[in-house]
Order: C-alpha cells, then structure tokens, then sequence
C-alpha cells in the first residue's frame, strides 16, 4: 500500500471511528435523558391516573332509592405465581362490570399483589386497565411491604432479608401505583367522607410490628382531624388492612397498632363504618364479620384466597367482597360472592342511623 493510499485509509478509519463514537454519545445522551425522566416521573406504565371524585348526584326523589353505593375489595393477593388470584380479580372486575345496581366507587383495602413486587403490579395494572371502572381508591397491607422477603433469584428468602429493599421503596411503589401523595388518605363519595388508613411500616423498619399495622401520632391526629371535619351526622367511611385487637388491647401481630388510640378517636362519632381486611374468613363459615362497638365495624372477606376457620384456602373457587348502599336513613352492606354473582344471606346487615 502506498504512502498515499494508507493516508486515505487512516483518514477513512478515523471518520468512522468518530461517527461511531458521535452515534454512541448521542445513544448514552438519549439514554441517560431516559433515565431521568423515568427515575423522576416513575414508570408511567405502572401508574393509575389520579382520582377525581364526580360531582355529588342529586338526592333521588323516591326515599327508598339509595344516595349512592360502593364495592369493596380486600386481599386481592395478585400473583403470578398463582393464577388462581388473578382468575377471581377477573370474576370480580367482571360482576362490577354488569352489576345490577350502580357502583359509584371501588375500594381495595390492602394486600393488593402477594409480594408487592413490580411483577405483581404489573399484572394488577393489566386487570384494572381492562374496565372502564368508577373512581379506584386504596390503603395498603402487609403484604404491599412483602418484596423485603424476595432475594435475587426471585425465591422467599428469610435468611437475606431483607434482601438489599427497604419498607421506603415498597410505600413509594405504591404511592406512585395509586398516584397519591401519602399512603393514607382521603376522598368523598357522593359528597359523603372516605378516610383510609395505612400501615407506615413493616418488620425492615419496625421488627417489633411483626404482622401489624403500625400508625404514626401524626397519622392518628391527621385522622382525628379529618374526622372533627364532619360534625353533621352523615356517616362516615373509614377503611383498614388488619383487623382491631379485643377491646382493652393496644394491638400487635396482624392488628392495628395503637389501637386504644384509634378507638378513642371514634368514640364522639357513632354513624362511623369502619372496614379492614386480612382475616380473609369466608362469610359462610359462621365466624364474626359485624361488630357493634361506638362505631359499626365489618370485617370484610377476601377476593384473592377466601379461608375457613382453621385459616386454609379449602374452597378455591371462592371470590367475596362487600357491597354498600347509603340511604338517607340507613346503611346496608351486603356480602357478594364473585364466582357466581350472588349474595350471600350470611351476609347482609341493614343498620340504622342515629
């Protein structure tokens, strides 16, 4: 090769080589400007657009007709790594579909995936985005804090937890799932109040928690005010993940955390509904799901893996969840068997307002 000709071919290489590393900055500028959007904005994949309340409906002319009425849902467990929790999301996603009565709200109240991964979310997103549902509102659960016990490889790992994750993360996948600000929150249905609790940590925080729903001072007084906000009568619709300890109790494992706290709150408002989930007892196995205390308090199924009393998923095949009507007298909520769309005699409670 002549001295000229190697010339051009060193003149050629270098403009190659310079376009290349041209067309890779460019790439890694695009990728990074990506990154950043995503890490600021989070996967917009996995959020749900923010929850607007309608306007509150004209009071219907005939008394026995209900001022408004909503579905909730608990224990939803989605996983895919059991098909069955998304077979009865679907069962459930379709009753609401072609209910025979309108549904002016949905409410999930915790354990929404069954490890609170991304894999969960996603496939919770996919179910929810198939309807065209009413306005969609959510407290977390236990389970909601689970990725902590997720190694690696994707096995259950108590010996690595919490396996490089953090409680942070898991309210900050949910906050940006449910496009809220906090992780316990408010809304009206109708006009009519809707609080919902949450727990604020969970044992990579907190060890001593356990299984527990542990609320903050500042969470029960953002409650207390909230509640000193409606001193009209109307009834207000309180929801939780676990369930109250026994009167006299503070709480622990699997229950509210201060609990006393929590029921002096209350005391001053008797037309209070308050709804949890996590027992996930069947309402056709005779165990207690209403409780009279200073306020009305249900303890709702599960959608995801209804149990009997000795805590096993025996019928499979189940599906329940609560629905609730509010007259201008009177609440009703009634038990609903998903799997076949049919109420549950077992269930059905009318209560009169003071």
């Amino acid at each position: 090769m002549s001295r000229r000709a190697f010339i051009r071919w060193m003149l050629g290489l270098l403009i190659l080589i310079g376009a290349a590393l041209t067309g890779l900055f460019k790439l890694l500028q695009k990728s990074a400007g990506e990154q950043q959007t995503a890490n600021a904005s989070g996967d917009p994949d996995l959020s749900l657009a923010r929850q607007e309340p309608p306007a509150p409906k004209p009071a219907p002319e005939d008394e026995k007709e209900p001022l408004f009425s909503f579905m909730i849902l608990s224990d939803l467990h989605i996983s895919v790594y059991d098909q069955n929790t998304i077979k009865h999301m679907k069962e459930a996603l379709e009753d609401i579909k072609h209910f025979e009565s309108p549904i002016d709200s949905l409410i999930i109240t915790g354990d929404m995936t069954d490890f609170g991964g991304d894999d969960g979310y996603k496939e919770l997103h996919k179910l929810l985005s198939a309807y065209k549902l009413p306005p969609l509102y959510a407290n977390m659960g236990n389970h909601d804090y689970y990725d902590i016990w997720v190694d690696k490889k994707g096995a259950f790992n108590k010996d690595t937890m919490p396996n490089g994750k953090t409680d942070w993360q898991a309210r900050e996948r949910f906050q940006k799932f449910f496009n809220v600000d906090k992780i316990y929150n408010a809304a009206t249905i109708n006009g009519f109040p809707l609080i919902l609790l949450s727990q604020e940590c969970y044992v990579q925080e907190k060890p001593e928690v356990g299984e527990g729903a542990w609320y903050s001072d500042e969470q029960l007084d953002w409650f207390k005010n909230k509640l000193a906000e409606h001193k009209d009568g109307k009834p207000i619709f309180v929801m939780t993940h676990q369930p109250l300890p026994p009167i006299g109790s503070d709480g622990g494992t699997h229950q509210l955390i201060p609990a006393k706290k929590f029921r002096e709150i209350l005391k001053p408002y008797p037309n209070v509904f308050v709804f949890c989930g996590h027992r996930h007892q069947d309402f056709q196995n005779g165990s207690e799901h209403y409780v009279k205390e200073t306020f009305h308090y249900f303890h709702n199924s599960s959608v995801g893996r209804v149990l009997n009393r000795s805590y096993q998923n025996a019928s499979k095949e189940k599906s329940q969840g609560l629905y609730v009507q509010v007259y201008k007298d009177r609440v009703t909520v009634r038990g609903r068997e998903f799997s076949n769309r049919t109420w549950l005699k077992e269930a059905d409670w009318s209560l009169k307002l003071t």
